[in-house]
């Protein structure tokens, strides 16, 4: 628990450095656009534009919070938070909080404990490789229809397995989480791999031809 306790005291600082880190590496490479087209012309500032839009997302995302936490503070809680701790009674069904769920059902999906923890573990840091396996040449999915496709799949996938995490670990809910989990991962190492060669040899043909 000291061990744990420590890992939670310094993930704070850990996600500061990263941002720090990102914003390095946004001033030094630039950021992207809707249409996925890397050119130093045609460029707007980004103080008032994008300060601007930016501060109307963030003044809404903060209303929202607000409405939760001051109106309804156990919308998103369990009730058997608030059931008196008793070290000789176990509740029936425990789970995470909402934003857990959907890691907490690729945990109970494998039947070995260990590789629960791995698979979880693995759902999150499978997202630091996408740089590396998506190697379309087009950058935005406006104008990638079958990556569009499965990635609004995926989408839905993520919140199954949040449906299913939230539900006892038995029948149908297992063997579901488990279908859900195998598509999770296989969006990342089959599909994503898959059709950014299929875009890349479509992209070389269409040269070609032109």
């Amino acid at each position: 628990m000291t061990r744990f306790y420590s890992l939670h005291y310094l993930l704070p600082f850990i996600v500061t450095a990263i941002i720090l880190l990102h914003l390095v590496l946004l001033h030094t490479a630039g950021s992207s656009n809707p249409l996925g087209v890397n050119l130093s012309q045609d460029k707007i500032s980004f103080y008032p534009y994008f300060f601007l839009k930016d501060a109307v997302g963030l003044a809404i995302a903060l209303i929202f919070y607000a409405i939760l936490i001051h109106f309804y503070p156990n919308l998103l809680g369990h009730s058997d938070n608030y059931i008196q701790a008793n070290p000789l009674v176990t509740p029936t069904h425990i789970v995470p909080e909402w934003y857990f769920l959907p890691f907490y059902a690729i945990l109970r999906a494998i039947p070995n404990k260990i590789g629960g923890v791995v698979a979880m573990l693995g759902a999150i840091l499978i997202l630091f490789i996408i740089p590396f396996i998506d190697r379309s040449p087009i950058r935005t999915p406006r104008v990638r229809p079958v990556f569009n496709f499965f990635f609004w799949l995926f989408v839905a996938d993520f919140f199954l397995l949040g449906f299913l995490g939230g539900h006892p670990a038995e029948e149908p809910y297992i063997t579901a989480s488990r279908l859900a989990s195998v598509f999770y991962f296989g969006f990342f190492i089959i599909i994503l791999p898959l059709t950014s060669i299929l875009e890349q040899i479509a992209a070389t043909e269409m040269i070609n031809n032109y």
